[in-house]
């Protein structure tokens, strides 16, 4: 497989997807384009239909969309246990992971990812706020209800923290005050040697946007 990303400092989509097919433990071929280039485009659509980011490469075709990646590499390799075992844990890890997929608009535009960045921000908008409440809500829910086998959302890492993960490393860049779970959860992706080798990486890189 070949997984075609964008510059790792900033394509938090990407960033989902290289997790997600991390956990399986199969290996694969990273392609990295740099965004917003003159010849961005005509690149990716050598390897995307949609001349975006992501795009896993397989046997059979093009898959694009970091969630249906996701899906995809869940239903390829079952025995890797990418969605929970526990029959509402999974449906659960499912909504909030589309929740991530389609919302959180305001959180998106005032805090983009930027792994360099570790600044505060001269203040937030209400509505970036209470997407960042909504988030510590689901990290605590989940982690008090499902946390006991580890400290990933449901326990052991699994697609619902490659979806998460970009959103810890925006609040860590952004410096937002977090305590309890929500502290404890960043600190986990931070640690996870998946996003450690990402972050790495994306520290290295010299583009700006």
């Amino acid at each position: 497989m070949k997984l075609v990303i964008g510059n790792k400092n900033y394509s938090s989509w990407s960033l989902r997807a290289a997790l997600a097919l991390e956990l399986t433990g199969q290996p694969f071929e990273e392609i990295r384009i740099p965004l917003y280039q003159p010849d961005s485009r005509q690149k990716l659509l050598a390897h995307s239909p949609t001349g975006r980011v992501p795009v896993l490469v397989t046997e059979q075709g093009p898959v694009w969309d970091s969630l249906a990646i996701a899906e995809y590499l869940a239903e390829r390799f079952p025995e890797a246990g990418l969605w929970p075992l526990d029959t509402y844990a999974r449906a659960l890890a499912r909504s909030i992971c589309a929740e991530m997929h389609s919302g959180f608009t305001a959180l998106r535009s005032q805090l983009p990812m930027d792994l360099k960045r570790d600044q505060a921000l001269a203040g937030l908008g209400e509505d970036c706020r209470a997407d960042i409440a909504r988030v510590v809500a689901i990290w605590s829910d989940c982690r008090a209800r499902f946390g006991d086998g580890g400290p990933f959302l449901f326990g052991r890492a699994s697609i619902a923290d490659a979806f998460y993960a970009p959103v810890a490393a925006r609040l860590k860049a952004y410096r937002v005050e977090l305590d309890g779970p929500a502290a404890s959860y960043v600190k986990t992706i931070y640690e996870w040697p998946a996003f450690k080798r990402w972050h790495d990486a994306a520290l290295l890189e010299r583009e700006t946007l």
